[in-house]
């Protein structure tokens, strides 16, 4: 403990600056300082560590195989370092410390990786998480106040407790693998023809019994993924809807099909609107909003 009281960032820089200049001399033009300076640095990180850095024996120190694995690791702590003292200089500015995303898995990654690398290029040390879940999942997330903005659907209707802004529609189809028998009967399909086959339903995660929105057939599988429900889907174990953006090269290859329903069969699930939440008196920091009217203009 008492060795590494008495390491100082300082010398972690000199350290660097020698491994990338080449020599002591060169390391103390680049720090502005005089080679004696660095020299007694070195000399100093040695004694106090009990580790030799540098081979004095030629006509320059080259570093030992210690000081070279020292060297990575002293590129790492100032790393660190800086990014520490970026989010605590971003903070004294009223910036969030961290950004906490929480992510129905029905959101489409494009527009949300679009924007966010904005916030990123404007607040490049900013840490973000992110936490995908079931559905409905970002939105008990957000209620646990573990999230700034939910981004998903809001079934049936927009809570009281949230400020919800709209933000996209995302097509819904009905599909099947072509195996499946669905894909071979004659269009339209009516409640009747879907009631006797597994329908794959994406699950909240949160109970067994929960509402379920577009649902007709009577043996369900639920599913929290919506990666692995697609792999059921692909192997013809089910039948269900997905968002287009998800299935466009399913459909295209001919591994899925899309099922025409008949109105019935369709009911209102064609399009349904992605929101990013904040709850009501909880508004979000600089980077929840610029990242808010990014996914906007959209």
């Amino acid at each position: 403990m008492a060795m590494l009281s008495a390491l100082t960032l300082d010398q972690l820089r000199v350290l660097v600056t020698i491994a990338e200049t080449g020599s002591f001399s060169a390391a103390g033009r680049s720090l502005m300082r005089a080679q004696s300076a660095i020299s007694q640095s070195v000399a100093n990180f040695e004694a106090t560590q009990g580790v030799m850095l540098f081979d004095r024996a030629g006509h320059r120190p080259v570093l030992t195989e210690a000081g070279r694995v020292l060297v990575e690791q002293a590129r790492l702590v100032l790393a660190s370092a800086a990014r520490f003292e970026a989010v605590a200089a971003g903070t004294r500015q009223g910036l969030e410390p961290e950004l906490a995303l929480a992510i129905d898995p029905m959101v489409p990654s494009g527009p949300l990786i679009k924007s966010l690398r904005v916030l990123h290029e404007t607040w490049p040390q900013l840490p973000i998480s992110f936490s995908t879940e079931g559905l409905g999942g970002a939105l008990r997330r957000l209620r646990r106040k573990e999230a700034a903005l939910a981004i998903g659907l809001l079934l049936p209707d927009v809570p009281q407790d949230v400020v919800a802004v709209p933000l996209s529609t995302i097509e819904l189809v009905a599909v099947a693998a072509l195996s499946h028998p669905l894909a071979r009967r004659p269009a339209p399909l009516t409640r009747a023809d879907l009631e006797p086959h597994v329908q794959l339903v994406l699950s909240s995660g949160a109970t067994t019994d929960g509402p379920d929105y577009g649902v007709a057939s009577f043996a369900r599988w639920r599913f929290i993924d919506l990666g692995r429900r697609l792999d059921f889907l692909r192997s013809g174990f089910g039948w269900c809807r997905m968002p287009r953006h998800l299935v466009e090269m399913d459909l295209k290859d001919g591994r899925l099909v899309q099922l025409d329903l008949d109105d019935d069969a369709a009911g209102q699930q064609g399009a349904l609107t992605i929101y990013a939440t904040h709850l009501v008196g909880h508004p979000p920091g600089p980077a929840g909003r610029r990242l808010l009217a990014e996914m906007s203009a959209e």
